[in-house]
């Protein structure tokens, strides 16, 4: 795919009234500063007819005027405490074009193409960047990258939400609540669980790296999966199965199950070896009192299932599933509170880093899950309908999923999965097999 680029610029916030003041900052809370350090990067896919560049880049700059923290800057307060600088900097805007049909050149499955269809993530000192890429077709593909230290997938959602209706004319609505400073520790703090080695490492811990035992020179490919709605219910069913509680485990839970032992399996991993998951679970809905909905910035911890290869692969689904669910729900009020109350009370004193790390490029014998199942990504109306494709960039982390509702609407869902070539014909074998033992 050759990609033309006809301008690439910095655009800023614009206020229908008088604008702010530049020169005031906000702190970064402790979620911000223990997720990720990272860009992320999706693609959105229009069918013609679409609006001009201008107005959507219109309706981006409207949106920026409500949500600042975007075209401001990360930076250092004066007590080298890290902050988001609201001095409308700016985003990149880059408009480009393709001298072919969508349908001639898109990948619709995971391809290193993908990453001509967004800025560089590489060196970004903008917090966003957004690319229009046009096709002779008159189709639209929107690449746009953000800054995870600013906020997670939901506030991201919220913001992409945000600007279509920008686009269409409407009042912002929800409204973001902005302020970071809600996250205070409790007096005396109550640090109830153990954080050091879960979110935080030492500074100056090194741990043997799977990249010490294993040839990096192996193809990493992403794999992408398409669940459909007959297979979740059956998979659903047989994870639910053996549940005491008589109350079906749900469909998230018992595609990680099944995901997570296929995968280990076709890894081929010692039976004696432990594996984990990481999976995002949202505080909004955990913390009490509830943070709401419309809560602007990062408001994840994760749950770290563990197991051991033999246990994993040898028990039925729901052992897995049933480890899943209990770790999960383990992430609760009481948790975070305790998280809050180290994060401000022990970080900076033992000199500790978060363990959220986008530059290991291999996970193995681990695993994480980035479910945006329950996110509006899909919402992204312009004016003229929204998105018939959506999908994360080209992201080749062995072992890093991603869990997207499909395209098709029906509730199936696409998974993302990057695995070494070598492992992925056993993968592909029995990725759709409800009886792991018997292929």
């Amino acid at each position: 795919m050759k990609i033309r680029i006809e301008s690439s610029r910095i655009i800023k916030p614009f206020y229908e009234n008088t604008p702010p003041p530049t020169t005031s900052h906000i702190s970064l809370s402790v979620f911000d500063k223990v997720t990720y350090d990272a860009h992320i990067a999706i693609i959105y896919a229009y069918r013609p007819p679409t609006p001009p560049n201008a107005a959507i880049e219109l309706g981006f700059q409207k949106a920026l005027a409500i949500y600042r923290e975007w075209a401001g800057r990360l930076g250092k307060d004066e007590h080298e405490n890290p902050v988001i600088q609201l001095n409308d900097e700016g985003v990149r805007f880059v408009e480009a074009s393709v001298d072919s049909t969508l349908d001639q050149v898109m990948p619709y499955k995971p391809s290193p193409s993908l990453l001509n269809l967004h800025p560089s993530l590489n060196d970004v000192k903008e917090l966003v960047q957004v690319q229009l890429t046009r096709f002779t077709c008159g189709s639209l593909v929107v690449g746009f990258t953000a800054h995870h230290t600013l906020a997670d997938g939901h506030s991201t959602s919220n913001f992409l939400v945000a600007w279509g209706q920008a686009c269409r004319g409407l009042r912002v609505n929800p409204l973001p609540l902005h302020d970071r400073t809600i996250f205070n520790p409790r007096n005396p703090p109550m640090i109830e669980y153990n954080h050091k080695g879960v979110e935080f490492m030492s500074k100056f811990k090194k741990e043997r790296s799977f990249n010490e035992v294993h040839h990096i020179s192996e193809d990493i490919v992403v794999h992408k999966v398409h669940f459909t709605v007959e297979f979740l219910a059956k998979l659903k069913a047989k994870a639910s199965s053996m549940n005491s509680n008589n109350k079906p485990y749900s469909t998230f839970e018992s595609l990680v199950a099944h995901l997570w032992r296929s995968i280990t399996k076709a890894r081929g991993l010692s039976g004696f070896e432990t594996t984990q998951i990481r999976i995002s679970v949202n505080g909004r809905t955990r913390l009490n009192p509830r943070i709401p909905n419309e809560y602007f910035g990062n408001l994840v911890l994760w749950a770290f299932p563990t197991a051991k290869v033999k246990d994993l692969l040898l028990e039925p689904l729901s052992y897995a599933t049933k480890l899943i669910h209990d770790a999960v729900t383990k992430v609760n009020n009481n948790y975070f509170k305790s998280f809050i109350d180290f994060a401000n009370t022990k970080v900076k004193e033992e000199d500790l880093i978060s363990t959220a790390d986008m530059n290991k490029h291999i996970l193995c014998p681990n695993i994480e899950v980035d479910s945006w199942l329950r996110f509006p990504f899909y919402d992204l109306d312009f004016g003229t309908g929204c998105p018939y494709i959506f999908m994360p960039s080209y992201f080749p982390t062995e072992g890093m999923m991603f869990l997207v509702p499909s395209f098709i609407g029906d509730g199936s869902i696409d998974v993302f999965i990057p695995l070494f070539e070598d492992k992925l014909p056993t993968f592909k074998k029995i990725c759709y097999s409800l009886d792991l033992l018997a292929d």
